[in-house]
């Protein structure tokens, strides 16, 4: 009999533990030079004596909170909430090893990703948007958000999956600093829709091993027209916090089995009728990072939530749209596209495009 897949996530999440490789160096592939050497971020900061000093500095904000390009100036401490609607404490709808990641954060164990409540855009388009727009979960402290931490790293995920965490970076601080107290030892995923401050992404220098966003528009008129209240700013608030983040981390570093320990990974949604600008967003990879940045172009727009109300976004896109995005991206010179994806341009040349 075969193994249903429920057996199959259940055994592979009970069969390992925590990534301890080392000899890394840029590129996605890099030969082990012994365990217990390589340290994520956070436990170098504690290290240096500095991680609680930030983590009081990241908390203060929720006083007056501006953690994200809206600056809602709202104080979340005392029970108001902003744009997001997301409170003091943190809002989860769930923690899990996640397989429908990227290839180098899912390995054979999967990603740890925890889903958090509410977002700072919300797209019209959203795939989530029980969880982002609604806020569907449940409050939970940071001792708690330790706890999932430490229960996904048990269950031998190769990574701390944070899913929309920009209104919760203060408790992600906290909690990560409070779970490696306790144990923890992967490394930290920041898996964002993009809109975020220059200034927060700064903060967390020597903590997230990993990011993780989108860019995913190239025009400030498109993304105004497909966020609720609007984000004319973000493709200047994605694109600089962006350049921050491959300061901090650099191209994408693997261990030998090509599990992702440290690193930028950008992800940019195709969407019909060009909306996402995809031309402008392969060449400004070009322009601004190198060329050997990990990009996945993404083809799996659906038309969700809001989407049926908007005529040019109404419909999936089609192949030729995802084929021309892929062309634009190797003309560009990028040379580190997801293998995924890749892999579907291959098929779809295949059945004639």
């Amino acid at each position: 009999m075969n193994p249903s897949r429920r057996d199959f996530i259940r055994k592979a999440c009970l069969s390992g533990g925590a990534i301890l490789l080392a000899g890394c160096k840029n590129g996605n592939v890099t030969a082990p030079a012994g365990e217990n050497s390589w340290q994520p971020a956070y436990a170098k900061l504690e290290d240096e004596g500095a991680f609680e000093a930030r983590v009081e500095e990241a908390y203060g904000l929720l006083e007056h909170c501006e953690l994200c390009p809206r600056r809602c100036g709202v104080d979340r401490t005392a029970g108001k909430r902003g744009f997001c609607r997301a409170p003091a404490s943190v809002v989860a709808h769930s923690h899990q090893p996640h397989f429908g990641e990227e290839l180098p954060l899912v390995g054979r164990r999967g990603s740890g990703t925890i889903f958090f409540s509410h977002c700072n855009l919300r797209c019209v388009f959203c795939q989530n948007w029980p969880i982002a727009h609604e806020g569907r979960g449940r409050t939970a402290s940071d001792n708690r958000l330790a706890s999932m931490m430490l229960e996904l790293q048990r269950m031998g995920c190769h990574n701390i999956n944070f899913v929309t965490p920009t209104h919760y970076m203060p408790n992600i601080l906290n909690a990560t600093r409070k779970a490696l107290h306790r144990g923890l030892r992967i490394p930290l995923c920041y898996n964002t829709g993009g809109y975020e401050r220059v200034e927060m992404i700064r903060m967390l220098d020597g903590v997230v091993d990993i990011y993780l966003p989108d860019l995913k528009y190239m025009d400030g008129r498109e993304a105004d027209r497909y966020t609720v209240r609007g984000a004319f700013d973000y493709p200047e608030r994605a694109q600089e916090s962006i350049k921050e983040m491959h300061r901090q981390v650099g191209e994408l570093v693997t261990d030998d089995r090509g599990i992702a320990l440290r690193g930028l990974m950008i992800r940019h949604l195709v969407m019909p009728n060009r909306i996402a600008g995809t031309r402008a967003f392969v060449e400004w990879v070009a322009e601004n990072l190198p060329g050997t940045t990990y990009v996945n172009i993404m083809s799996q727009y659906r038309v969700e939530h809001r989407a049926f109300e908007y005529p040019r976004i109404a419909r999936g896109i089609t192949v030729g749209e995802f084929l021309e995005a892929m062309e634009w991206a190797e003309e560009a010179g990028l040379e580190n596209l997801d293998k995924r994806s890749l892999a579907q341009r291959d098929v779809f040349l295949r059945r004639g495009g």
